[in-house]
């Protein structure tokens, strides 16, 4: 498994991420998936406080167990959990945060925790404060944010006390059918030396192979669980013309759709790890088989033209 650097961090070029467990799958299920991670070469978990209500970093503790000091754990604070707990980035909720999910993970430190998604009511200069602090105590090693625009990063760098943590990285959406990120926050990353993160890398599965034009999602997946407009927007005939172009790209290079799409991703310099999410075992082992294709930049070309940002589109 190749290794690259968020921060300090080395972490898998093929990450897990965790915000299924507690919700889509339970506590046995999910630690079936965490140990096939592990078996797979995965050294990277990013999960949240608010994932499975809580649930997620609980299971995601307990299934590490000794082999927490081997692995690289990233989560997130920021989004409301529940009516005491209404999120934020203030420096009191950050403390708080950061205990209840130390707690949870059955941990003392963090490797990397990230701000959920920005909080317009309290400066940036505060929230890097306080997480400067628990950097200073030893609680968290490396600090991230996610639902960056490029002109927050600039923001938060801007910030930065003299000799203080900065953010290591940024994690928002991305994939083969969500492009935005290459429009500014992928070059201002790589101009701060900032680690990309993606989620949603294969678009709630449209990505995976497993929807098919005219059919109704199978029940108990992501896009069976959405709301109808938002599903029937994903389902639109001009995404499956994408889809159905890039699966017949893959199978003519010998892959499948879910390598292609991870693969492209960590085919772009500022993405550290692609951390797609998994509910079975098999999905693991698919995913982490995307690290074995290297795309060239001919290939990259070729499926930029399938699949162009216009085209694509948010």
């Amino acid at each position: 498994m190749p290794i690259r650097q968020i921060g300090s961090l080395d972490v898998s070029i093929v990450g897990l991420g965790c915000n299924n467990f507690g919700g889509r799958t339970d506590g046995e299920r999910s630690a079936e998936v965490i140990d096939a991670a592990l078996d797979a070469g995965i050294n990277f978990f990013d999960t949240a406080d608010i994932y499975g209500g809580t649930l997620s970093e609980e299971i995601l503790g307990r299934a590490l167990g000794r082999q927490r000091g081997d692995v690289v754990v990233a989560t997130k604070f920021g989004m409301a959990i529940d009516a005491e707990r209404k999120g934020g980035a203030s420096p009191s909720y950050i403390r708080n945060a950061l205990e209840g999910s130390l707690r949870r993970l059955g941990t003392d430190y963090v490797d990397l925790y990230q701000l959920h998604r920005p909080d317009p009511d309290v400066p940036i200069a505060d929230t890097l404060g306080a997480l400067a602090d628990l950097v200073k105590a030893g609680k968290v090693r490396e600090i991230g944010c996610s639902n960056f625009s490029a002109a927050q990063l600039r923001e938060a760098e801007a910030a930065v006390a003299e000799g203080a943590p900065r953010f290591v990285s940024v994690q928002n959406e991305f994939s083969l059918l969500h492009r935005e990120p290459e429009v500014e926050v992928l070059a201002e990353c790589e101009r701060l030396g900032t680690a990309f993160i993606p989620f949603f890398p294969l678009m709630s599965g449209l990505l995976s192979g497993k929807y098919h034009r005219g059919e109704p999602p199978a029940p108990g997946t992501r896009l069976a669980g959405m709301p109808e407009e938002r599903r029937q927007d994903l389902l639109a005939d001009g995404r499956f013309e994408v889809v159905e172009a890039l699966e017949r790209y893959s199978a003519q290079h010998g892959h499948t759709i879910v390598e292609l799409a991870i693969a492209w991703l960590a085919a772009k310099p500022a993405v550290a790890s692609v951390i797609a999410g998994a509910t079975r075992v098999e999905q693991v082992r698919a995913n982490v088989r995307a690290a074995d294709w290297v795309l060239t930049d001919k290939e990259v070309a070729q499926v930029d033209a399938i699949a162009p940002p216009l085209l694509a589109g948010p």
